[in-house]
């Protein structure tokens, strides 16, 4: 895989730092693309953080939001809060939305990625309601020059690209994240890759071993530790033609800095 035009990044919410933290550990890294967390730029000191991110030599290969309502706390919480599935929530979070696309707009950045939420392909009336909201949300992406991507996560790949090609908006695109689809136990994600592959454009580097009572999380561990067959993860990207940014994303464990380094240096062998 030596000839791959893929390049190795970092999501900076996995780093627990802020931005001149993010960029000293990237430099040591030797990494410069960074999928960058835009929340903390609707914040009150949100300026400061925009200013800091601006002055890095980075490539921002994508910006990211989030949603204040989210509960990861079991799969049943996150069901209900996930995403823009929550309808009180929904004015709130559009506007959350319009605030990143037009920063995402700012930073001249391609993508803006988010969990959409779940997915209800047994209700015809909700999954309306969240083919319309994405739809929605990808006009205002496409008027600030940008593409939403939704990340994998509650849905197989069967399931989102059927979703993908219902709403056939053409700023719209796929974050896929390998270690989901073994936390929420919704298939192979080297399949995945294979079925989503006309609509992948960032991806995420992270893994996980599967729950052994169904209903519950699976756990999240270093990359090439748990059950994403990482090796073939990587072929098959190469075998689909992705030649984007593969953004290391650790969200657990108790040395998440040391974890980076090591799915850094990992991918570095195959790459």
């Amino acid at each position: 895989m030596n000839n791959t035009k893929m390049n190795i990044g970092v999501c900076n919410w996995s780093l627990q730092m802020d931005i001149s933290g993010a960029a000293s550990f990237m430099k040591e890294a030797g990494i410069n693309h960074v999928h960058l967390a835009v929340g903390p730029a609707l914040g009150d000191d949100g300026s400061s953080y925009l200013s800091a991110a601006k002055k890095q030599d980075w490539k921002i290969s994508s910006t990211m939001i989030n949603f204040p309502q989210e509960d990861y706390s079991t799969l049943d919480t996150i069901k209900e809060t996930g995403g823009i599935t929550p309808d009180g929530c929904w004015d709130v979070n559009k506007d959350r939305f319009i605030r990143a696309a037009e920063i995402t707009k700012d930073l001249n950045v391609s993508y803006i990625s988010m969990h959409a939420g779940f997915i209800d392909h047994n209700d015809s009336a909700k999954y309306r309601v969240m083919c319309n909201r994405v739809t929605e949300l990808a006009d205002i992406a496409a008027d600030n020059g940008t593409i939403l991507l939704l990340e994998t996560g509650q849905e197989t790949a069967q399931e989102l690209k059927d979703f993908m090609d219902e709403i056939k908006h053409p700023s719209t695109g796929v974050n896929i994240d390998p270690a989901n689809m073994i936390l929420y136990a919704k298939g192979d994600p080297v399949e995945g890759v294979k079925i989503l592959d006309q609509w992948i454009r960032h991806v995420h580097i992270k893994d996980a071993v599967r729950a052994k009572t169904p209903g519950q999380w699976g756990t999240e561990v270093p990359w090439g530790q748990g059950q994403v067959e990482t090796v073939e993860f990587l072929k098959a990207l190469s075998a689909i033609g992705y030649e984007g940014t593969l953004a290391v994303e650790r969200e657990g464990g108790e040395d998440r800095c040391g974890d980076v380094k090591l799915a850094v240096n990992r991918l570095k062998q195959y790459l």
